[in-house]
C-alpha cells in the first residue's frame, strides 16, 4: 500500500503498529487512533487531549508513513528540544529551525531539510511566516501541518498569540497540506474559533475526554500564608514527592523556596529571572530525583515529561481552569495516584487582577499612541513619543511590544516605524477591539477560576464541565471523600 494512505482506503493498521513499536508503543491511549487515522486520511483535524495524554505521537508516527515531511509549528522551544531529544533517542530523525540555534547548527539543519531527509520538522510561528523559510520547506513539499498548542490561534483562549494570525496564510502558501491542531487546554468555543483562524475545512474533532482518574484534586482554604506554610508542611509530612509547588510571582517563589530549605527540604528554584544554566542545572536536578521538589512560576513545566511527579501544589491560584488543567496535570502521568491542590486564599486574586490590569493596551492608550504615530515609513524616537502621549517609556514599551507582535508598527531599541496598511495583517481598530475581548475573556476566566476553588461540588467535574464535558463525580477529591475544607 503507499505510504500516503487515504482513509477510503482504510489504514494499514499493521503497519502503523510495526511502525508505533519503534516509540515503545504497543497500545494506543483514547483519541490517539482517531487523529492518526485522520492524519493518514488527509483530513483536517483538532486533537483536545489532556496534558500527557500523548498528542505528539498523534503526528510524529504519521509522520514516518507520509511521502513528504511533517512540519510541527510549535512557540515553545523547550517542549521542541525536549521531543526532538526522544526522536534523537529513538534514532529518529527530525530537524528544526528556531532562534535558539547557532548559525552553524541553522545552516546543518537548513541542508538537512533540503536533502529530504527529515520526516519531522519543527519551526516558530515566527519562522513560519518568513519568506526564506516558507521557500525552504516548499522545496520537498508538505505532507501535513500540525499546529501545537493551538489555542493559541484564538482570542477567546487563555494564551493567545498573534503570531499564530499568520498560520493559515502559510499553509495557503505550503500548498494548503491538511492540518491536525492539537492542544490540552480548549473550551467549545476557543475550538470553534482556532477551526474559523486556520482556516479548517471541516476537521475531525477528537475529545477524548480530560478526565484522569488517578488525580485527585484539593482546595485548601487559607487565611495567610502561615496557613499555607501549615498546609505543605503537612502535605510533605505524608507525601515525599517528586513534586512541584507553583506560585504566581518571582519573590514568592524565592520566600516558598527559602521556606523548604528552612525546613530541610531539598528543594530547587525555578524562575525566569534566573541565569539560564542555573535553570538547565535545576531541571536536571528534579528529572534526576537529586531533587524532591520544585518551586517555580508558569516558566516551568514546557517540555518537562516527568511522569512520577506525586503532586502539583499553587500556593496562589492562576489566572484560569485552563492555566490550572495544564499545570495540575503534570501530576500523575505514570497513572500511578498524585494529587492537585490548590492554597485558596480570596486576597490573592488581587495578585492576578493586577497581572491582568497590565497585561493588555488599553483603548485610550491605543488612541493616543496612534494619534501622534508618524506616517508610514517614518521613524519616531521612544522617548519622544512617550513626551507626546504623556505615558511612562516602560509602560509605551509594554504598549508597542503588542501593537508591534500584531504589525502596527516595528520597534527597535529607541525608535518606532509605523507599518505599512497593505503589510499589517489587521487594521488598528481590529486589533484594539481584539485586546478589550481578551481583557474580557481573561476576567471572566479569573472569575471560573475562583468559582472552582469556592465551589462544593466535585472539584473534577467541575473543571471537565468548564471544558464541555458531561462527568460524574470523580470519588476521590476533597469534596467527594468529605474532605473540603
Amino acid at each position: 500500500m503507499s505510504a500516503a494512505i487515504e482513509m477510503e482506503r482504510g489504514v494499514d493498521w499493521t503497519r502503523v503498529m510495526r511502525e508505533a513499536r519503534r516509540f515503545g508503543v504497543e497500545r494506543f491511549r483514547p483519541g490517539q487512533r482517531e487523529l492518526i487515522e485522520a492524519v493518514l486520511g488527509g483530513r483536517d483535524a483538532i486533537g483536545v487531549m489532556p496534558t500527557g495524554g500523548g498528542k505528539s505521537l498523534c503526528y510524529q508516527l504519521p509522520a514516518l508513513l507520509l511521502p513528504k515531511p511533517t512540519v510541527v509549528v510549535s512557540p515553545l522551544l523547550a517542549l521542541v528540544q525536549d521531543q526532538v531529544a526522544h526522536l534523537d533517542a529513538w534514532r529518529l530523525e527530525s530537524s528544526r529551525l528556531d532562534s535558539s540555534l547557532s548559525s552553524a547548527e541553522e545552516e546543518h539543519n537548513e541542508d538537512e531539510i533540503r536533502t529530504g531527509i527529515s520526516p519531522l520538522i519543527y519551526v516558530t510561528p515566527e519562522r513560519l511566516q518568513t519568506s526564506d523559510c516558507l521557500a525552504l520547506l516548499r522545496r520537498n513539499g508538505v505532507s501535513r501541518l500540525v499546529v501545537d498548542e493551538a489555542h493559541c490561534a484564538s482570542d477567546w483562549g487563555h494564551d493567545f498569540r498573534p503570531a499564530y494570525l499568520g498560520i493559515a496564510e502559510a499553509a495557503r502558501r505550503l500548498g494548503r497540506p491538511p492540518i491536525l491542531a492539537v492542544t490540552a487546554t480548549a473550551t467549545a468555543e476557543t475550538t470553534r474559533d482556532l477551526a474559523a483562524q486556520l482556516a479548517m475545512h471541516r476537521p475531525v474533532i477528537v475529545r477524548p475526554g480530560l478526565a484522569r482518574k488517578n488525580l485527585a484534586f484539593r482546595v485548601v482554604r487559607t487565611v495567610n500564608e502561615d496557613r499555607k506554610r501549615e498546609a505543605l508542611r503537612a502535605l510533605l509530612a505524608r507525601e515525599k514527592g517528586p513534586g512541584i509547588v507553583y506560585v504566581a510571582t518571582i519573590a514568592l517563589a524565592e520566600e516558598v523556596h527559602a521556606f523548604l530549605e528552612s525546613e530541610g527540604v531539598a528543594a530547587g528554584l525555578y524562575h525566569g529571572k534566573r541565569p539560564m544554566h542555573e535553570r538547565v542545572e535545576t531541571q536536571q536536578r528534579f528529572m534526576s530525583d537529586s531533587l524532591g521538589i520544585m518551586v517555580a512560576t508558569k516558566a516551568f513545566g514546557l517540555g518537562v515529561d516527568k511522569p512520577d511527579v506525586r503532586f502539583v501544589v499553587h500556593w496562589t491560584f492562576p489566572d484560569s481552569l485552563e492555566s490550572y488543567a495544564q499545570e495540575a496535570g503534570r501530576a500523575g502521568r505514570d497513572g500511578k495516584p498524585a494529587e492537585a491542590v490548590l492554597f485558596y486564599r480570596l486576597e490573592d486574586r488581587r495578585i492576578q487582577s493586577y497581572f491582568l490590569g497590565t497585561k493588555y493596551p488599553r483603548p485610550a492608550e491605543c488612541q493616543r499612541l496612534c494619534a501622534v504615530l508618524p506616517t508610514v515609513g517614518a521613524r519616531v524616537s521612544i522617548e519622544g513619543l512617550a513626551d507626546a502621549v504623556a505615558m511612562p517609556v516602560r509602560r509605551l514599551r509594554v504598549v508597542l511590544t503588542h501593537l508591534e507582535r500584531d504589525g502596527v508598527v516595528r520597534v527597535s531599541d529607541d525608535s518606532v516605524e509605523v507599518v505599512a496598511a497593505k503589510e499589517a495583517p489587521r487594521s488598528l481598530g481590529e486589533i484594539v477591539a481584539s485586546y478589550a475581548r481578551r481583557r474580557a475573556g481573561d476576567s471572566a476566566r479569573l472569575e471560573a477560576m475562583m468559582q472552582y476553588a469556592q465551589s462544593v461540588s466535585c472539584r473534577a467535574a467541575r473543571i471537565l464541565g468548564y471544558f464541555g464535558e458531561k462527568a460524574a463525580a470523580c470519588g476521590v477529591c476533597d469534596v467527594c471523600t468529605g474532605g473540603a475544607s
